[in-house]
């Protein structure tokens, strides 16, 4: 009866006991959240509640299974197994604890600073450095996992000592890795782009959605995804119409006739703008830039916050100067000139017929019954 009693205590006792705490801290944490509810910090620390239970869990058994002498026969490999998994459970809480700490730093920044460049310049630097971190962990757990082996540690000093011939190598086979790496922090800390950024690359617009330490998502007006190693943008020039500011100017062209009202046009314009809640109300003005034996070249330039906002202004004031000039000024559209035709001497000259259609000299005269 004690054989069957003592391991059901042991491991019962402390699967109910992991339930019990794990249960309490969430009680606790769920008031924390409640009361403070500025902060998303205790929120946050809420998510990490499977990883903290394994910790518990398997740090009780850990400790506990001797006393439980179970399985006598296998007690060594049942410790590996239960170490391994505390540490694999440790290294997922403090990646969800340093997550939850970076979150809530990035939040209250956002809510103090008013910026939306700064805001997504943090951003982009609170994801990458959450990488980073997640990262660090796994190799630390990783190592410690292999570690717990005895093989791996009677052949520590051997891999010691061809660390330097080992990292030579990696660094020749991972060389593309290692420069999209260091290209991902040299974007983050170095603000060149950001997420959120309007970005044009290869001739796409669109907006950066995703920066991970080796490659980067754009997505592109009409919903596309672009991929793209992180080492292509310190490496090739591109449009960031973000940086700085996003503020920009817009230039809408027309090719009109020479008589086209320009001095009307320009007070259309200001009627168009104010109408117009995507305009900024910055600048605005209409120019004659170009003129052809035919055509005139007439050039408008608006303004609005951002590129969204730039594209429906430039659309509404080409549309509704384009009506307006064919409603009430029709004469200002482009037309093709013609001309009748010079002919070469000694051509008969052609006349015209009572019908009205072209005929030789030398033919009779048409009559029509």
């Amino acid at each position: 009866m004690e054989n069957v009693l003592r391991p059901l205590i042991v491991i019962g006792g402390s699967v109910v006991l992991t339930l019990f705490i794990g249960w309490v801290t969430d009680l606790l944490l769920s008031k924390a959240d409640r009361r403070h509810s500025e902060t998303p910090l205790w929120g946050l620390l809420r998510r990490a509640r499977i990883p903290y239970q394994l910790v518990l869990c398997a740090a009780l058994l850990r400790g506990s299974y001797d006393s439980a002498q179970l399985l006598e026969e296998h007690r060594v490999g049942i410790g590996q197994v239960l170490t391994l998994v505390l540490i694999g459970s440790a290294a997922w809480l403090v990646i969800r604890i340093a997550a939850a700490v970076v979150e809530t730093t990035y939040t209250r920044y956002a809510r103090v600073h008013r910026d939306p460049a700064r805001v997504r310049r943090v951003r982009t630097q609170v994801t990458l450095i959450t990488r980073v971190v997640a990262a660090v962990v796994g190799v630390v757990a990783v190592a410690a996992m292999l570690l717990t082996f005895p093989a791996m540690r009677a052949a520590g000093a051997s891999l010691l000592a061809s660390a330097g011939i080992l990292g030579i190598v990696a660094g020749v086979a991972a060389q593309s890795t290692l420069s999209n790496m260091f290209a991902g922090l040299q974007i983050a800390f170095g603000d060149m782009v950001r997420i959120g950024d309007t970005v044009v690359v290869d001739g796409e617009w669109g907006t950066v959605e995703e920066i991970t330490l080796t490659f980067l998502t754009v997505r592109t007006w009409d919903e596309r995804r672009i991929t793209m190693p992180v080492s292509y943008f310190t490496s090739k020039p591109f449009e960031n119409w973000s940086r700085g500011g996003a503020q920009m100017t817009g230039i809408v062209y027309w090719h009109l006739d020479h008589s086209a009202p320009v001095d009307l046009m320009r007070e259309k314009l200001r009627d168009i703008l104010r109408e117009c809640p995507a305009w900024d109300g910055r600048a605005c003005d209409l120019s004659v830039t170009d003129s052809t034996p035919s055509t005139m070249e007439v050039r408008a330039l608006v303004t609005a916050k951002d590129a969204d906002d730039i594209w429906t202004v430039r659309v509404a004031v080409r549309e509704q100067m384009i009506s307006w000039l064919s409603t009430a000024h029709p004469h200002a559209l482009p037309r093709v000139n013609t001309a009748d035709a010079v002919l070469p001497p000694g051509f008969p000259t052609p006349t015209r017929s009572p019908d009205g259609s072209p005929r030789r000299a030398h033919e009779p005269p048409r009559t029509g019954r």
